[in-house]
């Protein structure tokens, strides 16, 4: 299974470049980087961002400015493997654990996409997609409806694979601590990302963030 960092977003929000702001030291893309490879997983940088091409191959997307939909759509076009993980290059506080754990159930369901939920909310950007999803994710970015969740919807509703959707609280509450994840940082901080300077001077106080 190849693993995919999406960092093709503007940064608006945070008024300069995610992918390359330092946190404990590391740029995030680098941060991301080295859980995935210490997973196991080769992994490339997808969005068009040559100037990545240094942390690791980098996939321009076929859909410029339609956010994270092209850059799924871009990396099942370029991967011949069945299932690939998908991760945004702005959560360094998710454990790598969790993603090989994520990656095992994916193998396990055979799902055309397997999506965790927070407090109920799903986590499109950080998921593993089947590659029956392409022609679909295709279709929508040609149509100009680049939204995940719907593409991923429409998708399954032709597809005899489903979704598997499941809620992170209730895996984290039924795995051990320390073995098959740390307690630190706490579930409900995994998927807090950096969309403002206030939330990167808010995870920089962390007393235990998780970098692995």
């Amino acid at each position: 299974m190849n693993a995919f960092i999406l960092a093709g977003g503007q940064s608006r929000r945070m008024g300069r470049d995610k992918a390359l702001l330092g946190f404990h030291g590391r740029p995030l893309v680098e941060n991301m980087l080295t859980k995935l490879r210490t997973l196991g997983f080769p992994s490339c940088i997808v969005g068009s961002r040559p100037d990545l091409a240094g942390y690791a191959p980098v996939i321009p997307d076929n859909y410029p400015g339609s956010g994270p939909l092209a850059g799924i759509e871009a990396a099942l076009a370029e991967t011949n493997d069945e299932m690939s993980l998908f991760v945004p290059v702005d959560l360094p506080l998710l454990p790598a654990e969790f993603l090989h754990w994520m990656a095992g159930r994916a193998r396990q369901t055979s799902a055309l996409a397997t999506i965790p939920r927070l407090q109920g909310r799903p986590q499109p950007l950080c998921a593993v997609y089947h590659q029956a999803l392409l022609p679909d994710a295709r279709s929508a970015l040609a149509a100009g409806k680049p939204k995940v969740m719907r593409a991923v919807e429409r998708a399954a509703s032709a597809s005899r694979l489903g979704i598997d959707a499941f809620d992170v609280e209730t895996a984290a509450a039924s795995l051990r601590p320390f073995i098959d994840w740390p307690l630190a940082p706490p579930v409900h901080r995994w998927f807090h990302n950096f969309n403002t300077p206030a939330d990167l001077e808010c995870a920089a106080l962390e007393e235990s963030p998780y970098i692995q």
